[in-house]
């Protein structure tokens, strides 16, 4: 199984501010969609919570939450990283979409990082992406783009692969 991280950071690896995304970047939501759709999504409890319609349609949802008695509509719930693995083991590939926790565990063995830059420092920013090391790594894809009328920001799609 393929285990790809996929996060929107910005230049300071903020990645949200008061449990919510720190702009709103309509390209990154539909390359997000494209990525993950017919794919396993696997988030923490706060991540979940901050999507505006619940689970993500054409995915299957797992939630990983410390909270043993909650459970919510449409998603496997597990209680650590490794029962997330467990429960996504028939897939191909699973997608670790946050939050940062989740993200700083997920870190250390995932092959595939699907990164959105967005060329701009958000200083009110209260969640970030954990600091990884970038010599395990190798982009094997750029595309760059500019700041347009609705997309706030100068941003680049990155993928890196493990080494």
């Amino acid at each position: 199984m393929e285990t790809a991280i996929i996060v929107a950071l910005a230049e300071n690896n903020a990645i949200g501010k008061n449990n919510d995304l720190l702009c709103y970047m309509p390209a990154d939501l539909k390359h997000f969609k494209e990525l993950t759709t017919g794919h396993t999504v696997v988030m923490g409890r706060r991540t979940f919570e901050s999507l505006p319609k619940g689970a993500l349609p054409n995915r299957d949802n797992i939630v990983i939450t410390r909270n043993e008695n909650l459970n919510f509509e449409n998603t496997i719930m597990v209680h650590s990283m490794e029962e997330a693995i467990k429960a996504a083991d028939k897939e191909k590939k699973i997608f670790i979409i946050g939050g940062a926790s989740v993200y700083n565990e997920a870190l250390d063995f995932a092959d595939t990082l699907y990164l959105t830059f967005i060329h701009h420092a958000f200083s009110d920013a209260d969640t970030f992406f954990p600091k990884w090391n970038t010599d395990e790594w190798v982009e094997t894809e750029r595309i760059d783009f500019k700041a347009d009328e609705k997309n706030p920001f100068d941003y680049s799609f990155v993928t890196l692969k493990r080494k």
